[in-house]
């Protein structure tokens, strides 16, 4: 069988990966990096160091293809040493900007992106390696989500972290307007703050605005959610208002629930959804949700039901588990 190193990192970053690995565990053998830690009174950081590196280099010396979840700090270390075996990395977004610079591109034999946006943007700037790239989309195990069938009560949607990326400041201000106009929204917001600190500045500013604006029966917190295609089955339209994005795994996942599904103009938006469905302005959106509104419930239930069917034709899991396989497959 096919030896396969598999670099992830921290706990937390196999969140979006844990269905893959499971794949991948079936089809090769598979050395998972796990550093070891010593704890050496004097020398504990020298030591630990020395064995991060270790563990890196064992397992590319030992693996016939080598694959990176994240095009980050492992494949900076694992780049800038001998080149072993071949190397397959997954860039999702915010390595653009936090690491491709520092990492030997040469030493990576695919770099897989999970959408068009992120490829293109990477290509502009290393150009030399345009070859070598292969889009996937992101992609979610569309059978766990089962379309919901609930009537319309205009209940709004946001599933991310709380933080100035993903705008959820101006949602609540958007919010605020319909209330005004006379119409009768619920937002409901799943997810904590950056890093879980509640001190946030952000956080803190969201949080506040509804309290000034007196929101607290309209906009609903719900904090980190374990099971999102429960939570999706209570929201009539999921917004995505970030200003940047990979392909946002929430949005797919509302997609899939048979929420309507609203996205700003982000570069990667165009690849999930319909032209009708992406705005600009906050003032676009508002008028986006105020026409859904307005439709019959036959109306809806089409909208609702081309989300479903984009989600199940565009970024199904298992299809994309082939895929990933192919590719590595290509470099034994």
């Amino acid at each position: 069988m096919k030896k396969l190193g598999i670099f992830v990192g921290e706990r937390g970053l196999w969140k979006f990966f844990k269905e893959i690995y499971e794949d991948f565990s079936i089809h090769y053998e598979t050395n998972v990096f796990t550093p070891r830690q010593y704890r050496v009174p004097i020398l504990s950081g020298r030591v630990n160091y020395w064995a991060y590196r270790n563990c890196i280099r064992n397992i590319l010396k030992n693996s016939n293809v080598s694959f990176f979840e994240w095009a980050s700090e492992l494949l900076d270390v694992a780049t800038h040493m001998p080149k072993y075996s071949p190397i397959v990395a997954r860039l999702h977004s915010f390595e653009l900007e936090e690491w491709a610079d520092r990492i030997q591109w040469d030493n990576v034999d695919k770099i897989i992106f999970i959408s068009e946006g992120i490829r293109s943007k990477f290509i502009t700037s290393y150009p030399d390696q345009a070859e070598k790239t292969m889009l996937v989309y992101n992609s979610i195990p569309t059978i766990k989500f089962t379309p919901n069938q609930r009537p319309f009560d205009f209940s709004l949607g946001m599933l991310c972290t709380i933080q100035p990326i993903k705008r959820v400041y101006e949602t609540i201000l958007t919010v605020k307007e319909l209330c005004d106009q006379g119409y009768r929204p619920t937002l409901h917001i799943a997810g904590g703050p950056s890093q879980n600190n509640f001190k946030d500045r952000y956080y803190i500013a969201v949080n506040s605005l509804v309290e000034k604006l007196r929101l607290q029966e309209v906009v609903r917190f719900y904090g980190n959610v374990e099971d999102p295609s429960g939570w999706l089955q209570n929201i009539d339209i999921f917004i995505s208002n970030s200003f940047w994005e990979g392909m946002q795994t929430a949005l797919i996942e509302a997609m899939a629930s048979g929420c309507y599904c609203l996205a700003h103009f982000w570069d990667g938006a165009e690849e999930a959804l319909p032209p009708e469905n992406i705005y600009t302005t906050d003032s676009d959106l508002k008028t986006k949700l105020i026409a859904y509104a307005h439709l019959s419930n036959d109306q809806q239930t089409m909208c609702k039901q081309q989300m479903v069917q984009i989600a199940n034709q565009r970024f199904d899991l298992e299809d994309k588990k082939i895929k990933l396989r192919e590719i590595i497959d290509s470099l034994v």
